[in-house]
């Protein structure tokens, strides 16, 4: 049982289970009935991820220092009591369950899911590799 990592619209991994959306807004052009079925999501979980004004600036981040600017703060988001019991469960559910939760982004290194992989990890989830 495990938590994938993973990036939306890709294809699924066999065995990955449920795939939640961390994202603030739902695939353009799709819709909402084939979500699922274009390897999108399952269920959506705005929550996890970065408010409006702190996703622009770290779509914006074109250097480390912002990157890291955009992190402190997207960390502070994850910090707060809700949000901090989502990501508890969540890792709690990974040594019980698969399920995958992602983002439209490319690159993960420069999204917020690394931010969500780092807190994940800190909370002992079970993370596939």
């Amino acid at each position: 049982m495990s938590l994938s990592i993973v990036r939306l619209g890709t294809p699924r991994a066999a065995g990955e289970g449920l795939r939640i959306g961390t994202v603030r807004r739902p695939p353009r052009g799709v819709p909402k009935a084939e979500f699922a079925k274009r390897d999108f999501y399952d269920v959506w979980l705005p929550q996890l991820s970065p408010e409006d004004e702190l996703m622009k600036l770290g779509q914006a981040a074109e250097t480390e220092a912002h990157w890291k600017a955009f992190a402190r703060r997207f960390t502070a988001q994850l910090k707060q009591p809700d949000t901090a019991h989502l990501l508890d469960a969540l890792a709690a559910l990974s040594h019980t369950s698969d399920f995958a939760v992602g983002c439209y982004c490319e690159n993960e290194a420069r999204c917020h899911r690394s931010i969500l992989r780092q807190h994940f990890e800190a909370r002992g989830a079970a993370i596939a590799r």
